[in-house]
């Protein structure tokens, strides 16, 4: 019995002081139990109403937009479903191979999705959302023992290839992102907007943002600090009447005169960014579009702006976003937005009809009608259309006169209109656009240096020079206007006063002046007034690459091209037309005496400031590839036998002329425009003495009867001390290593 009692007591019941300790906390297992029920209950529905109300208070007030949060999740789409689950997340980090999406499904069969797909895809959410935890834990284990910047090999390529197509910047591309920036982005994805990696910096304006970004095509919508394209690169002209009537020899100064046409006619099909070369068969043999002789090639519009030390502050202010939207537009920029986007994707012709339909419906909205004329503008580059440019120009124009206009969209317009007008080759209406540019914001030094630019393009040396000396007024360390400005003084033969406005406007190194042009002219103005400081410069200009050689310094130059100062008629393979001059040269020499010895001379004087001194004439047969029939009458059977050699009379980078110099002429050391031709001299008529010619570094003299080659984008100069007058006959011709497509599409010099 004693044992059952202790054995009841121990093993039956509990004793009175176990139900204390249990009274007093004790659990079943030993552990304390803490809050009750009741309290957890409590505390479970505070914390619920606080999420709830809070809920409630962002969605009220508007405290997030979750139309832009979604677009940016929607980056780590990874299985392009269209938004981002954890199916995504496995994919971005290493954890499962990227599937092919299949393709998207209508909204009919997504309504007729199968029970037994959709217990499929929630089983498999629900385990994901199991494992996560776990998952992400051991890939930041692993990526913070890993190096900067490596990748999981298993992450599919095709991720990279997602970003890049989120990416609307053409020609660049961007790697899928490291592991670790992966898991950092999503613990800072609440906390903090993702910043996409677009080269566009994005700023609280959300039309800016998606509107008014800088381009990524070929035409950019410049920042407030970059209002026009840059148009270093081109080679614009009109072809107007009479501008390639008459070309001298070597043109130096003149900005007007021995232009290249540009547009999108079918025998040039030069765009306003592509180097010559573009249109020819061998790439690698691509013009410098730059020129010496005239400036009409190098419409420098608006590259004025200061981007020196002591104009950080203004430089700084100018980096804001333009400001395109008026209040209205604002209202409308979800539809501005979609169209725009179009645009940039190169989706040209839906761009220009979701554009068009935009202004039909919203015919006061600057930013749609600003639109339209962007994408007509982009048509007519991929049509290669004149007429679709022409009505760019119109609609850019209709832009200013609308109503309400922000003033950086006056500027945009007014800017666009006016450099499209001069690659039409429009010089005079693209100086009225600037003149009301100029008018519209008289305090922008910028816009009144592409004025200055206007009129020298017409050949209005006078007002450009009075623009200038406006300019360099208000702001004395403008580099732009100082090197136009010593570039019109050297045209006017003031040598001296040229130089330091040249030299003080390079060394600035502002935009627009880093120019080969203006290194040729310092060192042009250096020689002639006996400083050896000009090969300095020079030297300059071809380490920054805009001259082939110190004594190579012409300016549209198509590279590749065999380049030595002298030829024989061997190595240009031009041998018949040689022995065909000389065979024939009393011949020619016999009709050039005798329009000399006519009372009204058709000589005309060479009047390119390439004098020192003397008296120098010239009688031209062929011009940029076109025949003067007028001055073939008065010597028909030169011009008749030169129909027979189309590699001198369809040089259209070339003149073929009598050319007579008279003692006592020395010609300044020049280089001609271009490497893309070779000059031919016959001797006619040479005194025995006195006259040489220098080519680099190498004298010549002519010989009656004998054919004279060398490369006259090499540097030359000229002596006639003769005690009678040198009459020669000057040939071009093409250089012998230009294909036929070459000669053929290469604009006319």
């Amino acid at each position: 019995m004693a044992s059952r009692k202790s054995s009841r007591a121990t093993g039956g019941s509990p004793s009175p002081g176990s139900k204390r300790e249990t009274k007093h906390g004790g659990g079943k297992n030993g552990k304390k139990e803490g809050l009750s029920g009741s309290s957890f209950f409590t505390w479970f529905m505070v914390i619920a109403l606080l999420g709830v109300w809070t809920s409630v208070a962002v969605v009220w007030f508007e405290l997030v937009d979750y139309e832009e949060v979604l677009g940016k999740l929607g980056i780590y789409d990874a299985d392009g479903d269209g938004d981002f689950d954890v199916e995504d997340a496995k994919v971005l980090l290493g954890l499962k191979e990227r599937s092919v999406p299949a393709q998207p499904a209508s909204p009919e069969s997504e309504e007729t999705v199968q029970p037994a797909e959709k217990s499929y895809v929630e089983s498999e959410h629900k385990a994901a959302d199991i494992e996560l935890e776990e998952e992400i834990q051991s890939v930041l284990h692993e990526a913070l023992h890993s190096h900067p910047g490596e990748r999981h090999e298993d992450v599919d390529e095709s991720v990279s290839d997602q970003w890049q197509a989120k990416e609307e910047i053409h020609g660049e591309t961007f790697e899928a992102p490291a592991t670790d920036d992966i898991l950092r982005e999503f613990e800072t994805e609440i906390s903090e907007a993702y910043e996409t990696p677009d080269s566009v910096q994005k700023d609280a304006d959300p039309m800016v943002e998606d509107i008014g970004a800088v381009e990524s095509e070929s035409y950019e919508i410049p920042a407030l600090d970059d209002y026009v394209a840059d148009l270093e690169e081109r080679v614009s002209d009109p072809d107007t009447p009479g501008d390639s009537e008459i070309m001298p020899e070597d043109a130096v100064e003149h900005y007007a005169e021995d232009r290249v046409h540009e547009d999108y006619s079918e025998d040039q099909g030069i765009e306003s960014k592509q180097t010559e070369n573009d249109v020819a068969i061998e790439p690698e043999e691509s013009e410098k579009p730059v020129k010496a002789e005239d400036y009409a090639d190098d419409v420098q519009v608006g590259k004025s702006e200061k981007e020196t030390e002591q104009d950080k502050t203004e430089k700084a202010k100018k980096k804001k976003k333009p400001k395109l939207l008026n209040k209205f537009d604002k209202t409308i920029k979800a539809e501005l937005d979609a169209a725009e986007k179009l645009r940039k994707k190169g989706k040209v012709e839906e761009a220009l009809r979701a554009f068009e339909a935009l202004v039909n419906q919203y015919p006061q909205s600057p930013r749609a009608r600003y639109g339209k004329a962007q994408s007509e503008d982009d048509l007519a580059e991929k049509m290669r259309s004149n007429e679709m440019l022409q009505q760019a120009i119109n609609t850019y124009d209709e832009v200013v006169s609308l109503p309400n206009v922000p003033s950086d969209l006056i500027k945009l317009s007014l800017k666009r209109e006016a450099d499209r007008q001069q690659f039409l080759g429009r010089m005079r209406g693209s100086l009225v656009t600037l003149q009301k540019l100029v008018q519209l914001f008289p305090s922008e030094t910028s816009f009144k240096n592409d004025l200055g630019v206007g009129y020298l393009l017409i050949g209005d040396n006078s007002n450009a020079k009075k623009v200038y000396e406006e300019v360099l007024s208000l702001a004395p360390n403008d580099g732009f206007a100082k090197v136009h400005y010593g570039f019109i003084l050297k045209a006017e033969n003031k040598i001296a006063e040229s130089i330091p406005y040249l030299q003080e406007g390079l060394e600035s190194g502002d935009p627009g002046t880093d120019d080969g042009r203006f290194y040729f002219h310092l060192g042009d103005a250096l020689q002639r007034m006996g400083d050896k400081e000009a090969y300095k410069w020079y030297e300059l200009g071809y380490q920054r690459g805009h001259f082939a050689s110190v004594w190579q310094r012409s300016l549209y130059n198509v590279k590749g091209l065999k380049a030595q100062p002298w030829w024989t008629a061997r190595e240009t393979g031009y041998t018949e037309l040689v022995k065909s001059l000389e065979k024939n040269w009393k011949l020619i020499r016999d009709e050039g005496l005798a329009v000399m010895d006519k009372k009204r001379s058709l000589f005309l004087p060479e009047d390119e400031n390439l004098r020192e001194k003397g008296d120098w004439s010239q009688f031209t047969l062929w011009q940029q590839g076109r025949k003067n029939e007028n001055a073939c009458k008065s010597v028909p059977k030169t011009c008749a036998l030169l129909e027979r050699f189309p590699e001198a009379t369809g040089c259209r980078r070339g003149q073929i002329k009598y050319s007579i110099m008279h003692p006592g002429t020395h010609v300044w050391p020049h280089t001609g425009p271009t490497n893309c031709r070779l000059r031919m001299h016959l001797g006619l008529v040479i005194p025995k003495e006195g006259c040489r010619i220098r080519c680099a570094q190498e004298n010549r003299d002519w010989e009656e009867g004998k054919v004279l080659i060398f490369d006259d984008s090499f540097e030359h100069e000229v002596w006639q001390d003769a005690e009678s007058y040198r009459l020669i006959f000057i040939v071009d011709v093409w250089h012998p290593e230009l294909t036929a497509q070459q000669r053929r599409t290469l604009p006319a010099i």
